[in-house]
């Protein structure tokens, strides 16, 4: 039977937009009414990464929700950094949300631009972070960013960044429309290779 996870991110990604800011309390309304709307795993943010965020993260600790689960956001150890001492890391591996979702990079051109690491380093940092999250108990949820750009650039090395974090142990991977521009047959195309 197929199961489905319905993945909410309105307290992290719903705050990017022009003029969207709601405290902590606010954020922790909204928490609810998503539990009660029944969605699976809310994605509160990065903890500790603001004090609105840190403040967020005490409140949601002593709350208890009926049907979802807390997802903490971060993302793969920096380059030349270990996974247990990356920062941000032992953040997600210490904070009470059961769920770690790390976003990673997958496509070639963030690689030589963005982050500069080569192919075969980007592999391991998605291993290792996967890795230490799953050793300190976390589900891990994998962010395969700009997934369908990288999937047209090199499609063998998308499916790589996602077999490196399914094998470290990631319990989903998720493939981001980063830019939402991905078009349908492109969707289509790469979800029937990947699944």
């Amino acid at each position: 039977m197929t199961s489905i996870t319905v993945y909410d991110t309105t307290l992290r990604d719903g705050m990017q937009g022009e003029g969207m800011s709601l405290s902590a309390v606010e954020k922790l309304r909204v928490a609810h009414v998503l539990d009660g709307l029944g969605f699976d795993v809310i994605e509160a943010g990065f903890p500790a990464s603001n004090p609105k965020e840190v403040e967020l993260f005490g409140l949601l600790e002593s709350e208890s929700f009926r049907h979802a689960e807390i997802a903490a956001f971060g993302m793969t150890r920096r380059k030349g950094t270990s996974a247990d001492a990356d920062a941000g890391l032992r953040l997600l591996a210490d904070c009470f949300a059961p769920v770690s979702t790390i976003v990673g990079k997958t496509w070639g051109l963030h690689l030589e631009k963005v982050v500069r690491v080569d192919r075969d380093e980007n592999l391991r940092m998605i291993e290792d972070s996967v890795a230490f999250l799953v050793r300190a108990g976390k589900r891990v949820i994998y962010d395969a960013e700009h997934f369908f750009d990288a999937f047209a650039d090199d499609r063998a090395y998308a499916i790589r960044c996602l077999r490196a974090a399914a094998e470290a142990g990631a319990a989903n991977v998720t493939l981001c429309d980063t830019n939402g521009a991905a078009l349908p047959t492109g969707v289509a195309d790469a979800v029937r290779t990947v699944v």
